[in-house]
């Protein structure tokens, strides 16, 4: 019988200065870690569900419901790559607490100030200025959780089993894109209403958040994990890809965790290299985070709900599922079999988006509009991956992980200001809303056709 692993942060191959066999995560540390990811992308999507439910009976103006998740977003921009660097020298472990930590917290405290809002405690603004202050809770603690949860995989697993490790990481903040809408509704319990799936989803974080501290041992972070800083969880935003062979960019022996030397060569947004794939990252990311925005108060309109706020979130959830399992079908089904490049990828994907927003924009019914959120989510779904392998093919191996990190910061940066945009221009024109995003998704398109290097055959 093979002698147990002390779990104690070595790389593959090493354990206790002795050479071994490769490291691997045991089933159930992997379905805890599972968990973390799960728990916290399900319960951001549920909440995405009932806000514009929930801003509609506070008789809150749309575009401030939407600036409460901006200030998360920025803020999880901003924190999560340094709680990434943290993890390096305080431990795995002790930023997935914090994080989790955080996203209880969180719930607990929006959940709160929104009952006590909608019940007449408070006025309309000053429940949607604390539930902001709540709510940035999340996106400044919430966001230690999953690049520690990557680094703990990829620095005790071996070169043949980081890749399925690494992506069942990934379809864990999938999989919670999907679980979330769909459970919500039947979250709108008696006695809670609307808030319901915030104080469940926070009893669910207490839960993981107990067995992370008494089921996962305490580590030593002596090598670093190089793991990918992942965007917050935004419905079918999320785009989680399939982690490519060597997913960190080094072979087994992991590199010690060293500061890197201020005199090294950094790479910037304005490389010449990376400058037409963030163009396109950025110009497409804003038209989805617009479309995202406004998906939700769309429906109260068009299915006549807003004297009826709270049969909203059903619909609602249906559709943010919908455009979640397109998504996933995109990026776990589309691009392996089809084995599209990133300029092809990046071009089809926009493609479909812009056809995708027509029945959305001129929808009057939920299957019509559901129909046209899920085409444009496959396109979505095909656009982020193809962008982002493109600016990764377009870099040096030794620039990989800058080249992560602008690209993560890409993708968030999408999600600070757009969504309220595309709100604000819903609510004063909804063909003008329509077309700024069809203008920007078509835009990507001509960058695609004119600027963008072809896939290598």
């Amino acid at each position: 019988m093979d002698e147990p692993v002390v779990d104690n942060g070595a790389p593959p191959g090493k354990h206790n200065g002795m050479t071994d066999g490769p490291i691997r995560v045991s089933n159930e540390r992997m379905a805890l870690l599972f968990a973390v990811m799960l728990v916290t992308a399900a319960g951001n999507t549920a909440m995405q569900s009932v806000m514009p439910s929930i801003g509609t009976r506070l008789g809150i103006a749309d575009v401030w419901v939407s600036l409460a998740y901006s200030w998360s977003a920025l803020l999880w921009v901003m924190m999560a790559p340094f709680w990434a660097r943290r993890s390096d020298r305080r431990g795995r472990k002790a930023m997935m607490a914090l994080g989790v930590l955080g996203f209880i917290l969180s719930f607990a405290l929006c959940g709160m100030v929104l009952h006590f809002g909608l019940d007449g405690w408070l006025s309309a603004g000053m429940t949607m200025g604390l539930f902001a202050i709540a709510r940035s809770l999340y996106g400044g603690f919430g966001s230690a959780a999953p690049p520690a949860v990557q680094a703990y995989v990829a620095s005790r697993t071996g070169r043949a089993d980081r890749t399925k490790a690494l992506s069942l990481v990934a379809s864990s903040f999938g999989l919670g894109t999907v679980l979330g809408p769909a459970l919500a509704p039947l979250l709108i319990l008696p006695g809670l209403g609307l808030v319901g799936p915030f104080a469940l989803f926070a009893l669910f974080g207490v839960v993981v958040l107990v067995l992370l501290r008494t089921r996962l041992p305490n580590d030593d972070p002596r090598f670093a994990g190089r793991g990918e800083v992942m965007a917050a969880p935004f419905s079918a935003s999320s785009n989680p890809r399939m982690v490519e062979e060597q997913p960190d960019g080094t072979p087994d022996e992991l590199p010690e965790a060293e500061p890197q030397h201020a005199g090294a060569d950094r790479l910037r947004w304005t490389d010449r290299r990376l400058r037409p794939w963030l163009a396109a990252g950025l110009i497409g990311g804003h038209a989805q985070a617009m479309l995202l925005g406004v998906i939700g108060f769309l429906l109260l309109d068009r299915l006549g709900l807003r004297g009826n706020p709270d049969a909203g979130a059903g619909p609602i959830g249906l559709v943010l599922m919908s455009g979640a399992v397109a998504t996933l079908l995109a990026q776990w089904g589309l691009i392996p079999m089809l084995g599209l490049g990133p300029r092809t990828s990046t071009l089809w994907g926009m493609g479909l988006a812009t056809v995708g927003i027509i029945p959305v924009a001129t929808g009057r019914d939920l299957h019509t509009i559901a129909v046209g959120f899920a085409i444009a989510s496959i396109g979505f779904g095909l656009f982020r991956p193809g962008f982002t392998s493109g600016a990764s093919l377009a870099v040096s191996p030794a620039e990989q992980g800058q080249s992560a990190g602008i690209v993560t910061s890409a993708n968030g940066a999408a999600y600070i200001a757009a969504p309220a945009i595309g709100v604000w221009l819903y609510s004063h024109s909804q063909w003008l809303a329509w077309g700024v995003m069809e203008a920007l998704s078509l835009l990507v398109v001509v960058l695609c056709i004119f600027a963008l290097e072809k896939d290598k055959v």
